[in-house]
């Protein structure tokens, strides 16, 4: 037997009995059942970078161990390659593999021209893409951004990344900027950075409301530091409360993890996550995988 492949099975099995044994046990039950999150109010879901040290075969095993078969892709390693060719392969293994994509991104949308941007809205619209996670806009975009919303009808989920980001450093900044602008173009909610940049994730939830198009979910110990992520439930994101502000405010996108430490071996964290999470909705009285 591979010693690294038996050592990384231990290691995610020891991760999903330490999240199992966060449960109720009136929710294991309902864990037990097959998968079925299509009935929960939260959809979980995968952002690609999570895997980027990892090929897309490699990916689609993860996800497969995983029991999650909903991916917000990246143009990274070959996860979705914009070259049409290489991304038509792309979109075949997926199908093959059941797994169904969601949003595309993060994807810059900075370039001053219109051909740029009909390439990154052609790219999308080659794999059926809904949601279109922007990373680095400018306000001054914002016009030709919603001209081709118009043209496509595919939505713009601009990306906050906290205070480092000149522009976007919380959802509640894009959220000014769009007010008046086409319905489709909106947020995509990094509740880690957001956290940093000193916003309440859970008004903000509320704030942005019906533009809101994607979250990306991480947990960090420490909301100053950037370095002091961990898997999700170990640290201080109050993750219940972001699941049910979603629901308050009817939320139809995903939840993506987004999980970007320990990115040579990252299974063992992005099984814990998922495991909470899952518990967490369990709690909450709504069907999960197991």
């Amino acid at each position: 037997m591979n010693p690294e492949v038996s050592r990384r099975n231990f290691v995610v099995s020891g991760a999903m009995a330490a999240a199992a044994a966060l449960v109720p046990a009136s929710a294991h039950a309902a864990s037990s059942a097959a998968p079925d999150e299509s009935a929960a109010p939260v959809k979980l879901g995968l952002a690609s970078y999570t895997f980027r040290n990892f090929t897309r075969a490699q990916m689609i095993g993860f996800m497969k161990e995983l029991n999650v078969l909903d991916l917000n892709a990246k143009d990274v390693k070959d996860h979705l390659p914009m070259d049409p060719a290489a991304e038509a392969q792309a979109l075949a293994d997926y199908k093959a593999a059941g797994i169904r994509l969601h949003g595309a991104g993060v994807i810059s949308l900075a370039v001053d021209s219109d051909d740029d941007m009909r390439s990154k809205f052609e790219y999308v619209k080659r794999a059926r893409i809904p949601v279109l996670v922007a990373g680095d806009p400018t306000p001054q975009d914002l016009p030709r951004i919603e001209k081709f919303v118009k043209e496509y009808d595919i939505r713009v989920a601009i990306h906050n990344h906290g205070p480092e980001d000149k522009l976007w450093h919380s959802p509640l900044d894009v959220l000014q900027a769009v007010q008046g602008l086409d319905p489709r173009i909106g947020c995509c909610i990094d509740v880690g950075h957001a956290v940093r940049a000193g916003t309440g994730i859970v008004e903000a939830i509320h704030a942005v409301g019906p533009r809101l198009f994607n979250m990306h979910m991480k947990d960090l110990t420490d909301f100053h530091d950037k370095e002091s992520q961990v898997a999700v439930g170990d640290g201080k994101m109050p993750v219940r409360g972001i699941f049910e502000a979603l629901i308050a405010v009817r939320y139809r996108g995903f939840v993506d993890l987004e999980y970007e430490v320990h990115a040579d071996d990252p299974m063992p964290g992005v099984t814990k996550s998922f495991a909470y999470m899952r518990s967490v909705l369990a709690g909450m009285g709504y069907p999960t995988a197991a």
